[in-house]
């Protein structure tokens, strides 16, 4: 039996290494960046009143429609949340990666099929300009939050939505954006790391996206691309603020996910204190 020596078991280790790396990016190109699947999870938001418990909110984030994510994607995410008839639809920002006007309006296209009682609402986010992916928006009558908030009417109560562009960072910011507001508050912000100024405010609720997961997640070493945030994905809470951040639907610099299947997901509304 030959000898097992120190470097012919690095080369086969080295060997194993490369084939378990290939394996899951083929695995992460071919299959699961393109596994959407449904969440469903619960947001308790403090003072929420008793009219928007249970309230069923669609939250659709990171799309990034392009070359590496096709409209048929796009409109396969936006057909399982109408599937569950929300009472409102959020959309969390990057339609498009890089800028990418061309994929402007056919991303808002394959998404005007949304419909909610209360409404379709959208923020920006970073790959997002300020003019076209707006405007695509808006000519399939969804709503863009920039720096606003409206006020959502059910059986005579009141709740706040809030939308920031990603730009809007610091708590005095924010406070503008919410001044008159009189009511709890659900605040989307593509950006997670807007939950430290939600938190200073008040602010009851927060819809994220932005991270991707993380969008590549390594054995006992997580989301590399993630960890400059409060959380890669899921639920967090700091102070009386609770935070849903979604994994998102699209992938942008690889198209690959590994061990970060890509989602949208129905968030219920819910008062603090029901949950165990």
């Amino acid at each position: 039996m030959p000898k097992i020596t120190r470097r012919s078991a690095l080369k086969v280790l080295t060997a194993v290494a490369a084939g378990t790396v290939g394996g899951a990016l083929v695995h992460g190109y071919a299959y699961e960046r393109h596994a959407l699947g449904l969440t469903r999870v619960d947001l308790t938001i403090s003072g929420l009143p008793s009219a928007f418990d249970r309230l069923r909110v669609g939250f659709i984030t990171d799309l990034h429609h392009s070359a590496m994510v096709s409209f048929e994607e796009v409109h396969r995410a936006a057909a399982l949340v109408a599937a569950e008839r929300p009472d409102l639809v959020i959309l969390g920002g990057d339609y498009v990666s890089y800028g990418d006007r061309r994929f402007a309006a056919p991303c808002a296209e394959a998404l005007g099929s949304l419909t909610a009682p209360l409404g379709v609402y959208a923020v920006l986010g970073n790959h997002d300009d300020d003019r076209v992916v707006p405007a695509a928006l808006k000519a399939q009558r969804i709503a863009v939050l920039r720096d606003e908030w409206t006020s959502i009417s059910r059986q005579g109560e009141s709740l706040a939505l809030a939308g920031v562009r990603f730009w809007t960072r610091s708590i005095a910011e924010l406070a503008s954006v919410l001044e008159g507001v009189r009511s709890p508050v659900l605040l989307a912000a593509h950006d997670p790391r807007r939950l430290q100024e939600a938190a200073a405010l008040d602010v009851g609720g927060v819809l994220a996206g932005h991270t991707h997961g993380g969008q590549v997640v390594l054995p006992m070493i997580g989301a590399l691309a993630a960890r400059k945030f409060p959380i890669a994905a899921g639920r967090i809470a700091r102070g009386a603020t609770e935070m849903f951040v979604s994994r998102g639907v699209g992938t942008v610099i690889l198209p690959v996910r590994i061990d970060c299947p890509p989602e949208v997901a129905i968030v219920t509304l819910r008062t603090r204190g029901e949950l165990g």
